[in-house]
Formats: structure tokens, C-alpha cells, sequence
């Protein structure tokens, strides 16, 4: 019954949600002024040691064991995180621990004057297992960019072809976290973004190891 409840979060969004969709969702709760949602943010976050972003949730689940805890998360991530671009980097059933890396594309893009922007992230989601509680770590070390050199206004109105450059910015370098930021926009796009999906992954996680959790589970099947 757990992992059939599980396999119902899984069918429904493995792809755990698409930018637009995550666009509405950010837009419906920080607002649609990106440097004015990344400001407050700002001021509420902090990167990590190595310049990142993480959070940390703790999710309590009183009576479901560790082995039980596993089958879920196990299903969920292979189910989530299979393809080129979403792996699974470790998966150890005794150490209790799952670390994927995931994927989404174009969070934020800018068309300047000389040059376009396409920014994505590649968070570093780990899930470390105990009895009866779940450690959700989610992590962006840096936004990956695809940068068109002359592929800006510029460019398109000379009929010119961009040429591809690919960046990462780290955090301690952008905005908010960074005020002379000459990509304050787009930044700021990245930040939310970023943060908006920290939200929707862990409540995807949090439903997926309580969703068996409904008192009719028993052995009796």
C-alpha cells in the first residue's frame, strides 16, 4: 500500500514540475517583481561554505521504518531523476543515503543588447534515511548558463549568428547576494526560481514518504 501511494505522487509528476509551471507558482507567492522577490530573499538567506544555496528539512515519520522509508524514497528518485540530464548519483540502502542531481532548464533568460542569456540549475538533492524521519538536503552550487556572444537585439538586427559561451555564476557573484551585479535581472529570476522549486520538490518528497500514512495499511492484503 506505501508504495502504490507513492507510485500515485510518482505517475502524477515525474518530471516533478515544468518551469512554466513553476513560474506560476513563484509568481502566485513572492510576486512577479523578480528583484524585488529576490531582495527579500536575500535578506532572509544565506549561502553555505562553499558559496551555495542549500536547505535543510527535517520530515518526522512516526511509525514507518527505516527499510519502509527507503522503498518509497527509492521508488520515487529512480522514478524522478532517469534520464541524461536528472541521475542518480548514489543510492545505499544500508547507509540510508540517496543523492541525485537535478535539472531544469531556462529558469530565466535575457535578451540584451549584445548578448542573450539562458540560466538553469542543477540542484543537488540528498535524502539521508532513518528510522521514522527523513533528512531532505537541497542544494544549488552555482546557476548554469548559456550565453550567446552577439546574440543579442544587436546582433538579430545585424542578422548576425550568436556564438555559444557556457558559464556558471556562482551565488556570491550574483544578486542579491551581489548588488553590482551586471545581470541583476536575470539573477534575481534565478533566485526565485531556485527557491520556489526547494519548496516543491521537498513537498513532493514530504507527500511521497507520507502518503501510505493514512491508517489503513496492514498485513491483512
Amino acid at each position: 500500500m506505501l508504495l502504490l501511494a507513492c507510485g500515485a505522487v510518482v505517475s502524477l509528476s515525474a518530471q516533478i514540475i515544468r518551469t512554466e509551471e513553476l513560474e506560476n507558482y513563484a509568481k502566485e507567492k513572492f510576486g512577479d517583481n523578480w528583484v524585488e522577490a529576490a531582495q527579500n530573499l536575500g535578506s532572509q538567506l544565506q549561502l553555505d561554505q562553499n558559496n551555495g544555496l542549500t536547505y535543510v528539512q527535517v520530515i518526522e515519520t512516526p511509525g514507518v521504518s527505516k527499510d519502509q522509508l527507503y522503498v518509497l524514497l527509492n521508488y520515487w528518485f529512480t522514478s524522478t531523476f532517469n534520464d541524461a540530464d536528472a541521475v542518480i548519483n548514489l543510492n545505499d540502502r544500508e547507509l540510508g543515503t540517496i543523492i541525485a542531481q537535478g535539472y531544469l532548464s531556462n529558469i530565466a533568460q535575457h535578451t540584451g543588447g549584445m548578448n542573450s542569456y539562458s540560466v538553469s540549475i542543477k540542484p543537488i538533492i540528498k535524502c539521508d534515511i532513518k528510522e521514522e524521519r527523513v533528512r531532505i538536503t537541497y542544494t544549488v552550487p552555482y546557476y548554469t548558463v548559456i550565453k550567446m556572444a552577439g546574440g543579442g537585439i544587436m546582433g538579430a538586427l545585424g542578422g548576425t549568428v550568436g556564438t555559444r559561451v557556457d558559464e556558471n555564476w556562482t551565488l556570491d557573484k550574483s544578486f542579491p547576494f551581489y548588488e553590482k551585479d551586471k545581470q541583476k535581472k536575470t539573477a534575481s529570476k534565478a533566485l526565485v526560481m531556485s527557491h520556489a522549486y526547494s519548496n516543491v520538490l521537498m513537498d513532493k518528497i514530504e507527500a511521497c514518504v507520507k502518503q501510505g500514512m493514512t491508517g489503513n495499511e496492514n498485513d491483512d492484503w
